[in-house]
């Protein structure tokens, strides 16, 4: 039987060795697991001045503490390092199996140093490490990988994780891909895997993970899968996945079109769950390690010209990027883009959001067809969109510009095209329109890693359920702030899910259990960690837990130099109000932002002039290491 936390395997790829350390009770307690303690080692190992595709960069992989156990929904994998996308701090996360199968071998985190010489892969096998030679995988897309390990190593039941080509040509938003279909694709984290000529990390566990208190924790994963079943929302995301939700969002005016010019589209339906299901798209539904809803889709096409794609997903964020972001309706095109994204591991939003933003740049004459590569590009053109996925994994012709992400293709065409790189830090915005989706402005803007929701999920605000609404009561003491176009209650919004959403990533529950439906309470999330552990913990002492993993991510942006000026949204959406809800709130605002970001800071205990943390706001947090050194930097918030 394995410990709960599992071991910490440190890798040296310069050198080729490893050795292992165990969790301490401290860390344990203080950062719970997963993101939590992947958060603290960047801290302690990636100082300011370090290059993200540079050797001193380090790639962190963190199951959550509960991965690999009877806990549903818990299958989930953060993998940290600094983003070569915002240069900044990046948490991304993927599902799939492979972080249990890393936890019944008997580590529950892989940290990566160094550069290898040569393409190299990492084969876990139980308590035997190994470097092997990946030369004969390099330049293959992620299922070929797949297929090709696990024949070289003759097990088809290892889980594997690796990258396609765009992490192999350093795309800034290349993607880690878990179990061939599953992305940890925000930040660029599959860059720094390729740029340390790491290919893959295979595993296989035969062991299983063991809790403090067995009885206790299974009847606790009992109730807490009873309860994520009974939540009213969860038969529609089994039947539907994420895209079932299109119609709603799209309804709500909060559905980004034609790269944000638009907050709806006209017919939203082939491009929903519903829709896929209806016309034989859907071929099955796959759920992760422990899941009890298998939101994640296995879709097809048989006819017309995509006919033979086949990929997991598409899922919303896809649907919307690749679909009605580029004006594409054509379902098929979609798949086909979504295949092509997964298996040479590209994020599916900044991709979409790169090739709309060369779409309206042709639109308006910022690029034409000599720049292009003797090509139009326009909207609802399918098969340019699938053709550009292509270019910017390979990075050829012209993809080569859009692979370096949204905001550096616009400073280098320049002109007014940085006006629709709809960006924050440097990170291409998830699809939330925020002008109609007030909580989301906030969290997005205060978002460590960029304008991304899978950070703070506020998805409550729009009071689309009971439960929802009963969250937001809960949280602000009345269910009327249960909307999304009022600024009122904000700040208290975001943070009750900052620090939720902490927790969930650091035991490894997915979003749709805790933060998207709300079966998994903080209540039960602690009562968990405390039957699992044997160290009882309270709901309180978890979301605190949760809030201190929150501002020591924010410290470490205010180590690098980020502040208050940073906390903000894309020039699109601060200046330009939705043409689909004309009224005078569909927009953000700076005055409306900076009164959110005055009552957000104030909430955290942050000087609301910079947004640094206080040195006894980090002193209660038992953070104190960390302010004394921003105090010696001169970069501690003033009292």
């Amino acid at each position: 039987m394995r410990q709960i936390a599992g071991d910490i395997l440190f890798v040296n790829l310069t050198n080729g060795t490893w050795w292992r350390e165990p969790v301490s009770k401290n860390v344990l307690l203080s950062y719970l697991g997963g993101r939590g303690i992947n958060a603290r080692i960047l801290w302690d190992q990636v100082k300011p001045g370090t290059d993200p595709l540079g050797p001193e960069n380090v790639l962190i992989f963190g199951p959550g503490l509960l991965s690999g156990t009877a806990a549903p929904s818990s299958g989930r994998t953060t993998v940290t390092c600094l983003s070569p996308a915002t240069g900044l701090y990046l948490k991304t996360s993927g599902g799939g199996q492979w972080g249990a199968e890393l936890k019944f071998a008997g580590f529950g985190y892989i940290v990566i140093f160094g550069r290898a010489e040569e393409p190299v892969y990492l084969w876990i096998d139980d308590e035997k490490i190994e470097i092997r030679d990946a030369s004969k995988v390099w330049g293959l897309d992620v299922r070929e990988t797949d297929l090709a390990i696990k024949k070289e190593l003759g097990d088809a039941d290892i889980q594997i994780s690796s990258i396609g080509p765009a992490g192999e040509k350093l795309v800034r938003f290349a993607a880690v891909m878990f179990s061939v279909y599953h992305a940890a694709g925000r930040g660029g984290a599959g860059a720094v895997m390729g740029f340390k000529n790491l290919k893959a990390i295979a595993v296989r566990g035969s062991g299983s993970v063991a809790a403090a208190k067995p009885v206790l924790f299974h009847e606790t994963a009992i109730l807490a899968r009873k309860n994520l079943l009974s939540d009213s929302a969860a038969q529609g995301l089994a039947s539907y996945g994420t895209s079932g939700s299109l119609n709603g969002v799209n309804e709500l005016r909060v559905f980004p079109a034609y790269n944000f010019q638009r907050s709806c589209v006209d017919d939203v339906y082939p491009l929903t769950g519903q829709y896929l299901v209806e016309k034989g798209y859907l071929q099955r539904r796959v759920a992760c390690f422990g899941c009890v809803i298998g939101c994640h889709r296995y879709s097809t096409v048989e006819r017309g010209v995509f006919a033979g794609s086949y990929a997991g997903g598409p899922e919303y964020e896809t649907m919307s990027a690749l679909g009605g972001g580029c004006g594409v309706m054509d379902t098929a095109a979609v798949i086909r883009a979504n295949e092509l994204c997964n298996i040479y591991g590209l994020d599916t939003i900044s991709t979409g959001s790169v090739i709309q933003w060369a779409m309206e740049c042709y639109e308006k004459g910022a690029l034409g067809r000599k720049d292009l590569d003797g090509r139009e590009l326009r909207w609802g053109d399918g098969e340019a969109v699938v053709r550009l996925v292509r270019q910017i994994a390979f990075r050829e012709g012209f993809g080569d510009l859009l692979a370096e992400g949204v905001k550096r293709a616009a400073e280098r065409v320049g002109g007014d095209t940085y006006k629709w790189a709809v960006h924050s830090k440097g990170l291409e915005q998830s699809r939330v329109d925020t002008r109609s989706a007030k909580s989301y402005a906030l969290a997005f803007a205060v978002n460590p890693r960029g304008a991304d929701h899978l950070h703070t999920e506020t998805f409550a605000e729009f009071g689309l359920s009971p439960e929802a609404r009963a969250l937001i009561k809960t949280i602000t003491g009345d269910e009327k702030y249960a909307n999304p176009y009022i600024t009122e209650k904000r700040a208290e919004i975001v943070r009750w899910h900052e620090d939720c959403y902490a927790v969930t990533d650091a035991l490894g529950f997915c979003a749709f259990s805790t933060t998207a439906l709300y079966g998994i309470t903080p209540k039960l999330m602690a009562d968990l960690f405390s039957a699992a552990t044997g160290y009882n913990i309270s709901e309180q002492e978890i979301m605190l837990a949760g809030r201190r993993i929150v501002t020591l991510e924010k410290c470490y942006n205010t180590r690098l130099g980020a502040d208050r000026k940073d906390d903000t949204l894309a020039w699109r959406l601060m200046n330009e109000r939705s043409p689909d809800r004309p009224d005078t709130i569909a927009i953000n605002s700076t005055a409306e932002l900076d009164q959110m970001l005055d009552e957000y800071y104030s909430l955290h205990g942050w000087d609301s002039a910079t947004s640094r943390p206080k040195r006894s706001t980090l002193n209660s947090l038992g953070l104190a290491d960390i302010a004394a050194e921003l105090e010696m930097a001169g970069s501690i918030g003033k009292e």
